[in-house]
């Protein structure tokens, strides 16, 4: 850690220079401006004014990569927030048309993302999310609804032998991969550019590292809705082999799972710790019931048992998934004042 020596310039000013290296490495110079943050925990950031007005933008040079490779580029220069990324063939070849199917590819899948040129040589794309349009705790509330939706549908598939319900719930497995991405773009550049945590909802930078664990959870348990509803659409007669009263116990059971992950996310969001407290009490309840409702099965083909296994041990992974979520919730809400916690800070001298 570099250190430097405040000086004061006048009765009420104190001054410190700028280290040589960033100033040269950020183009600043004698008279211009910078824009300074000061946050809640006794930070001071200092931000160049390019960062606040420079639009990044990146190439993607396709030659080499293949139509999978070039795809996944485009999603990493998504979430590394550039705001316009060409796709360029190099050295005056024309694009493949694996290449341009890519392209388009990679646009259905990613939010505010279009495409604005197009050339036989070059295509470029750009994404016109605007950090302000979103905050980061209400797209976690939208992930975390949209998961539970799909799971209510492709056990609603299951118990009414419905395929359509199934279908729709794999459908919406697209818009929950769209927030989910979207959200890491936010997480990426509001850590480059500290002023637009506050853009999204956040008053430091601190809680990014959570949320980015607390998203990846939340697009785990919308793949395991997608995992039921693809047994419901594979299933003989789109059902499970099981009693009424059994279905029951499993409908009941995804209800107790629902509500563990949307209580997780509301501690996650409200920092409250008194939530993520009851998450883990809650998942006690539920952690053998799995076990209980296998146990209580009567004979049945392995094919069939093999089904409501894996239903089963989907919704017991979403549930662990949610305790996890709490556990981050726990260390979001400590890191604050409140009933349980007082925060100390080292005494000036």
């Amino acid at each position: 850690m570099e250190t430097r020596k405040v000086q004061r310039l006048g009765p009420s000013t104190l001054a410190m220079t700028l280290p040589a290296e960033w100033t040269s490495n950020q183009g600043v110079e004698k008279g211009d401006e910078v824009s300074l943050r000061i946050g809640d925990k006794g930070t001071l950031t200092v931000l160049p004014e390019s960062v606040q007005s420079e639009e990044s933008e990146a190439i993607i040079h396709a030659a080499g990569l293949d139509a999978d490779s070039l795809e996944r580029a485009i999603v990493a220069q998504y979430v590394l927030g550039r705001r316009i990324i060409h796709v360029d063939a190099g050295d005056g070849a024309t694009l493949a048309s694996e290449h341009i199917n890519a392209v388009y590819n990679a646009e259905t899948q990613l939010m505010g993302l279009g495409v604005i040129e197009e050339t036989p040589e070059r295509i470029a794309i750009r994404c016109s999310v605007d950090p302000e349009d979103f905050t980061l705790d209400n797209l976690i509330e939208r992930l975390e609804s949209t998961g539970s939706t799909m799971r209510n549908e492709a056990i609603k598939a299951l118990a009414h032998g419905n395929p359509d319900l199934a279908q729709r719930a794999l459908n919406r497995e697209r818009q929950a991969n769209k927030i989910f991405v979207l959200m890491l773009r936010l997480i990426f550049t509001s850590y480059q550019n500290p002023n637009l945590a506050r853009a999204v909802g956040l008053d430091d930078g601190f809680p990014l590292i959570g949320y980015r664990s607390i998203a990846k959870n939340l697009e785990l348990t919308a793949d395991n809705a997608e995992d039921i509803a693809e047994i419901a659409l594979e299933a003989e007669d789109h059902s499970l082999k099981v009693d009424s009263s059994t279905m029951q116990r499993i409908r009941e059971f995804t209800d107790q799972v629902n509500e563990l992950t949307e209580q997780a996310a509301h501690a996650a969001v409200q920092r409250d710790y008194n939530d993520a407290i009851e998450v883990r009490q809650r998942y006690s309840e539920v952690e053998n019931r799995v076990r209980e409702i296998l146990d209580d099965l009567p004979e049945m083909a392995n094919t069939d048992l093999l089904e409501v296994r894996e239903v089963l041990v989907s919704l017991q992974q979403t549930a662990e998934y949610a305790v996890r979520n709490a556990e981050i919730a726990t260390n979001l809400a400590l890191n604050e004042e409140s009933e349980h916690t007082t925060i100390q800070t080292p005494a000036s001298e």
